[in-house]
């Protein structure tokens, strides 16, 4: 694949730290090639000391949109001029358009979560789960499960900034879906114990276990996982995280966070173009390898 830039060539890229890791470039660049579209994707290290000043930069600039990936999404839900109804709900930015400096931020993460979940041929609809997070991947997708249908969602997070917050999630959550949430401490093994038994899938939200830090795992007593459970990951770097391998060593189903990825990625795509993103030809190149 050859990329042709020219004048009118529009930019559009990824802003987080670290992001020298991320497929979407790959994954966006050949759908705007498939297409025949004059658009860029590009990736951006920038963390939340310098994000403002490079969100002003991409406003002035005149850049389509971008997308924000760990730690940036939270703080840019205050840069953006306007929320999509989920982003407001959900407190976190992961994709931004940019229609005449006028930035508008949504969130697909919970989007891709939920047909990645399908993807892998599970249905958890009406069923327990136990999430692992709060930060903002671990939001977005929990209250999309909540609002398609996931009967009750345990969600467990350390004591940082992001727990009052996830507090307030889990409270919308109960008063505007059918879905029971509830949010414990991370460091209550017990409970996280007895949720796990009682759940049909537990998902890790967290950036625990991604690469560089491959040996790391947020689940340290395997006697949790059994044969029904199903275990997944929003990391993709590694494809197989420690927890992934620790749970199918048990004999559980297990996907990881590339399926979300590309899902995800779908939905910004067409926000910034208008256009379907060609997920299957994507997926056979650069995701069944």
């Amino acid at each position: 694949m050859s990329i042709n830039i020219t004048g009118h060539t529009k930019l559009t890229g990824l802003l987080g730290s670290p992001v020298a890791h991320s497929i979407s470039p790959m994954m966006h660049n050949e759908a705007f090639h498939l297409l025949n579209l004059d658009y860029v994707y590009l990736c951006f290290d920038v963390d939340t000391t310098n994000l403002k000043t490079a969100v002003d930069g991409m406003r002035i600039m005149g850049v389509r949109g971008f997308n924000c990936t760990m730690p940036d999404k939270n703080l840019m839900c205050e840069l953006a001029d306007k929320l999509s109804p989920a982003a407001e709900m959900i407190g976190a930015v992961n994709t931004v358009v940019n229609d005449n400096g006028v930035l508008t931020g949504y969130n697909t993460d919970g989007i891709g979560y939920m047909r990645a979940v399908k993807d892998a041929g599970h249905d958890i609809i009406g069923k327990n789960m136990t999430l692992l997070g709060a930060g903002g991947a671990a939001t977005s997708l929990c209250v999309q499960a909540a609002l398609d249908g996931v009967k009750s969602i345990n969600v467990f997070s350390i004591r940082d900034q992001f727990f009052d917050r996830a507090q307030k999630m889990v409270d919308s959550i109960n008063k505007n879906t059918d879905c029971k949430a509830a949010l414990y401490d991370l460091a209550d093994k017990t409970e996280l114990n007895k949720s796990i038994e009682n759940s049909h899938i537990l998902t890790n939200a967290t950036s625990v276990g991604m690469a560089p830090n491959v040996d790391n795992c947020i689940i340290t007593d395997e006697s949790v996982f059994r044969e029904d459970l199903i275990v997944s990951d929003i990391i993709y770097n590694p494809k197989e995280t420690k927890l992934l391998s620790m749970a199918k060593s048990h004999g559980c189903q297990t996907f990881n966070g590339l399926y979300m990825l590309l899902y995800q990625g779908a939905e910004a795509f067409k926000i910034w173009t208008g256009q379907d993103m060609p997920v299957e030809k994507v997926k056979e190149k650069y995701f069944l390898s």
